[in-house]
């Protein structure tokens, strides 16, 4: 009888097509946002341009902004350009984080400078730098990036239900909200708790298995010299 209650939520749910949206919002935001993140902390970290402290003081300043705030002005900026109920709408809002950019920053700070001014000597490119040096020395701050943006896009809800919670795009977290509730109002306690225990599984095995890069690079990113 167990064992029927997470048939059923498979099927009841739809859960194939709600695994499929949420791992594609997921890994395209992931990527997406790890560029843009390893591009703008390395230009706040190594390279010198007019205005740069305060520019970052100016970036950091946004994080003390609830983001609730900026939901009616995203939602008619997103309605006026007819990305409601795409994957574009779940993506794009969200691919600067300024905590990933301030997290990568200060790791990347802890790389000593010389070695940027030798490989300039060299004639390495700084795009060439980033990538055969600092991208592998930070690694274990880019994989807590990694991990800590996926669990983000895995259980996101408020805005998913507000622009995209048509069936088509639809992400798990939504989706599992009323699949159990029949014409009556009635729940179906024990299959949607086992659809519930489903979703849990992959944001579990991910932290028993790579919790200790999460902690690394949190750590690492904290302690300067």
């Amino acid at each position: 009888m167990l064992l029927s209650n997470y048939v059923d939520a498979f099927t009841t749910a739809s859960l194939g097509v709600l695994f499929k949206n949420t791992m594609i919002v997921g890994i395209v935001s992931t990527l997406l946002s790890l560029v843009i993140t390893i591009l703008t902390a390395f230009a706040f970290a190594r390279l010198e341009f007019k205005g740069k402290e305060l520019l970052f003081a100016a970036l950091l300043a946004t994080m003390m902004i609830p983001g609730e705030l900026f939901t009616i002005t995203n939602f008619a900026t997103v309605t006026n350009l007819g990305w409601r109920n795409t994957y574009t709408v779940l993506i794009v809002p969200f691919l600067v984080s300024v905590f990933y950019i301030y997290l990568l920053r200060q790791n990347f700070l802890q790389i000593p400078n010389e070695l940027y001014l030798a490989a300039k000597v060299d004639g390495t490119s700084d795009l060439k730098y980033l990538w055969k040096v600092m991208v592998p020395l930070s690694l274990p701050t880019l994989i807590s990036i990694t991990i800590l943006k996926m669990m983000g896009a895995w259980n996101s809800y408020i805005w998913p239900r507000l622009v995209a919670n048509d069936e088509a795009h639809r992400l798990i977290t939504n989706g599992l909200r009323n699949a159990f509730t029949d014409t009556t109002g009635d729940v179906n306690y024990p299959v949607q708790m086992a659809a519930v225990a489903l979703v849990s599984a992959p944001l579990f095995l991910v932290f028993v298995f790579l919790r200790k890069y999460i902690m690394s690079g949190v750590s690492r990113s904290g302690i300067k010299g």
